[in-house]
């Protein structure tokens, strides 16, 4: 599984229209990406690790896709259509984007012992 990943930037005087990008442009991308995109999230950053702080990032936004071809397919024919949405939500024109390679964890229970 892949997982693509745009992380924007909390820049002083940045502005990000998390309504917007919520009832806008995020089914705009699903509609576009249709079946391929088999999950995500988008996360609004609240603090840094000290309450209170500013969060490195406003928003990031996590897509996920079953292979690289899978997104590479679904999202290259769209690139131009979701650029030129950019500025009706953010003037942070230049997300970090990270493609990964999701692996699975095995969580277990820890347990303890009275002996």
């Amino acid at each position: 599984m892949i997982k693509v990943s745009i992380f924007y930037a909390n820049r002083e005087g940045s502005k990000f229209d998390l309504s917007y990008y919520l009832k806008s442009h995020i089914p705009m991308v699903q509609k576009k990406l249709g079946a391929s995109l088999i999950g995500g999230t988008v996360d609004q950053g609240l603090s840094s690790v000290e309450p209170g702080s500013r969060p490195k990032f406003v928003v990031m936004v996590h897509l996920l896709f079953d292979s690289l071809e899978a997104f590479q397919n679904a999202f290259v024919p769209h690139v131009e259509s979701f650029m030129t949405d950019m500025p009706n939500y953010t003037d942070i024109l230049q997300p970090v984007i990270q493609i990964s390679e999701v692996k699975r964890l095995k969580l277990s229970l820890l347990t303890t012992s009275n002996t």
